[in-house]
């Protein structure tokens, strides 16, 4: 399954993407595999990831870890806006 997330950061671009991609084992770890991530292209506090996940209850025991959630609020995640986009069809 694919999903698209969006959130509001508030540390910068990147100190989230550093964040973000120090973070590839947990994801492994729990069957998450990130397509694609960014921002608009004139809004940097905003990001976007596209990922692929194995199992959704694996994802959301994953974001329900302690430490997932220190990390993202270390990275500068707001989330109170993250949103999941839950996408059907293609490959």
């Amino acid at each position: 399954m694919k999903i698209i997330t969006n959130a509001k950061i508030n540390k910068g671009y990147q100190h989230w993407k550093e964040m973000f991609e120090s973070n590839e084992a947990l994801r492994k770890e729990y069957g998450l595999h990130v397509l694609a991530y960014g921002h608009p292209k004139d809004n940097e506090n905003e990001i976007y990831t596209v990922i692929e996940v194995e199992s959704m209850d694996r994802m959301q025991e994953m974001l329900k870890l302690p430490e997932m959630t220190k990390l993202r609020t270390e990275a500068g995640v707001d989330l109170d806006t993250q949103k999941f986009i839950i996408l059907e069809g293609g490959n």
